[in-house]
């Protein structure tokens, strides 16, 4: 029987007690972090100014930022919420309006209703949009390969390092396990 069901076949003082246990057992949806115009506030998925945010949105797992540079060149700013791992990328625009950016062999495949990780065997992970701002893009089928409209310029500073990262920022730590 579920617990709404026993909530609510007891007497009403018992009732309340068990609403309150079920209350407390039940997990709270983690509130969304602060954005602005340039994505997340405090957090790696966010574009820094002179750049400009594109599109940005967060998934259960993962934060992500599409920045465009003044010279038109895309970077991705990606988080995973639950250990605060970084990635930030050179990124381009597909025919279908996607954004896509590619690091050690692995693709990252932005669109309105989904962040889809790839690589060359197939979809690793394809995790829906919770919230997007940004243009409405089309959906490709599911292990579609992205074809990039246009390669991606190398920019003046490289948009990667190999330094180890620093914590998680405050908008980066949270949710569930992956």
């Amino acid at each position: 029987m579920s617990s709404y069901l026993r909530c609510t076949r007891l007497g009403t003082v018992a009732a309340a007690a068990c609403w309150t246990l079920f209350a407390i057992g039940t997990p709270l949806a983690a509130a969304e972090p602060p954005t602005d115009a340039l994505g997340f506030v405090d957090s790696i998925a966010r574009c820094a100014a002179p750049n400009t945010s594109v599109a940005f949105g967060s998934t259960a797992n993962s934060r992500v930022a599409i920045c465009k540079s003044p010279a038109g060149q895309f970077g991705y700013h990606g988080v995973r919420i639950s250990d605060g791992a970084k990635l930030i990328a050179l990124a381009s625009v597909s025919a279908d309006g996607s954004y896509v950016a590619k690091q050690d062999g692995v693709t990252y495949t932005v669109t309105s209703s989904a962040l889809v990780v790839s690589d060359g065997s197939g979809v690793i992970r394809r995790e829906p949009m919770v919230s997007f701002h940004g243009p409405k893009t089309a959906q490709a089928p599911a292990g579609a390969p992205q074809t990039p409209a246009a390669k991606p310029q190398a920019p003046a500073a490289a948009p990667t390092s190999i330094a180890p990262l620093a914590p998680p920022l405050p908008a980066e730590v949270g949710g569930g396990k992956h």
